[in-house]
């Protein structure tokens, strides 16, 4: 159909145009509360562990449950909004983070926080892909020929930022509210709810066609191998470091620090992530190099650091430690979609797009599971210690890989 069919008469579209900018901040707030929900678990785990018993093991395991359900979601689902709307697959989502919400109020054992995390992440991944998609039409819609600069900030900001804000709203709720393992969820419940019903007003920005269904490719096939394999690995180093620090990090404040404040536990996730956000935004007009550059050495300090202080016990400095290493994983992964993109043939950007997700979300869960599995025999410093050493030397690996990478284009 052409532009001319499409297109409203010209007295409709500032209306038009003003609907969409309502629409994108809509869904902005929509994507943030989804995120949030997403961590509310992490300062909330020393509280499980007092209550049930569990081991960090144990809740290693809850929180790789959240990301095999993500990547599930992401191939099976996180596509199918092009064809079908984002509102059809964006409001089932939110029910299903409902839904997960619901879960973690009717039980605290283990089985029960296993199969509210899976369902979490499947909402999750669709989430992720979708709003990021819709927030891209309604920008553009709202801001014919503007440039993405505002999208870009504000979909990270979403994302990676509410990470952080939901960790930072549950530590607070948990140290200051009634019932610290049912107010978080309840409140964020009720943002869900309320998010359902904006995007429900939210226009659509996709019309619906029939194309017969299939799960997202995943394939490293992607022209520049090493160039891949740098980025993929980058991808995996960064998100190692958000998954040690939601999934293990407020067990190793409460014991080996010695602080089993909730608020503090929620404070160093939020540093985290929250740094991360902030890099991302700010390291924008940045050459490749340089953004890579900051991204391995933040990484590299923060982890250092974090090391450092847990063996001198010493919580100030693992919280600079938390969010220097979360700035340099928060540049790192902005470069490697960065890398990905460029290298990739447009026709396959969404599938080489997919497959560094799929590397990075690994990342989240496998060496965290494998810390919890190595507490049970060594200290939680060691431990540590010894991750931060595996990665270092992942991190010199990629830094080597990309060194030998030739540029796009070049």
């Amino acid at each position: 159909m052409s532009l001319v069919l499409d297109s409203p008469p010209v007295a409709e579209r500032p209306a038009e145009s003003k609907h969409h900018g309502r629409g994108f901040w809509a869904v902005a707030l929509t994507f943030l509360v989804a995120s949030a929900y997403s961590t509310v678990p992490a300062p909330l785990f020393p509280l499980y562990v007092a209550r049930e018993g569990f081991t960090t093991f144990d809740i290693t395991v809850v929180f790789a449950a959240f990301a095999v359900g993500v990547v599930i979601s992401l191939v099976l689902a996180g596509h199918v909004s092009d064809w079908v709307g984002r509102k059809a697959i964006l409001i089932p989502a939110l029910t299903l983070e409902i839904v997960s919400a619901l879960l973690f109020l009717t039980s605290t054992s283990l089985s029960v926080l296993i199969v509210a995390r899976v369902v979490n992440g499947l909402g999750i991944g669709m989430i992720v892909a979708t709003s990021t998609a819709y927030l891209y039409d309604l920008h553009a819609k709202h801001r014919p020929g503007a440039t993405p600069r505002r999208f870009e900030i504000v979909s990270t900001a979403a994302n990676i930022g509410g990470l952080g804000v939901g960790a930072l709203v549950a530590g607070v709720l948990a140290q200051y509210a009634p019932a610290p393992l049912s107010t978080p969820y309840v409140v964020l419940a009720v943002l869900l709810v309320v998010s359902v019903a904006a995007v429900a007003l939210t226009p659509e920005t996709v019309d619906r066609r029939r194309v017969p269904y299939r799960p997202q490719r995943i394939s490293a096939d992607h022209g520049d191998r090493r160039g891949y394999l740098a980025a993929g690995a980058g991808a995996f180093a960064a998100f190692s470091v958000f998954g040690v620090f939601t999934s293990v990090s407020p067990g190793f404040v409460a014991g080996e620090l010695h602080h089993p404040s909730r608020l503090l536990a929620g404070l160093v996730v939020f540093l985290v992530f929250g740094g991360a956000a902030v890099a991302q935004t700010v390291t924008g007009s940045l050459s490749a190099g340089v953004r890579r550059v900051l991204g391995l050495g933040g990484q590299a300090l923060g982890l250092v650091l974090v090391v450092a202080g847990m063996h001198a016990t010493s919580f100030p400095l693992f919280l600079v430690g938390g969010a220097v290493a979360g700035i340099g994983a928060g540049v790192q992964f902005k470069s490697s979609i960065g890398a990905v993109a460029a290298m990739a043939a447009p026709a396959r950007r969404g599938e080489a797009l997919a497959t560094l997700f799929f590397i990075a979300y690994l990342g989240l869960s496998v060496p965290s599971l494998s810390i919890g599995l190595a507490t049970r025999y060594l200290t939680p410093t060691t431990v540590m210690t010894w991750f931060a050493g595996v990665l270092l030397v992942l991190l010199a690996g990629v830094a080597a890989l990309s060194r030998r990478t030739p540029r796009p284009g070049a």
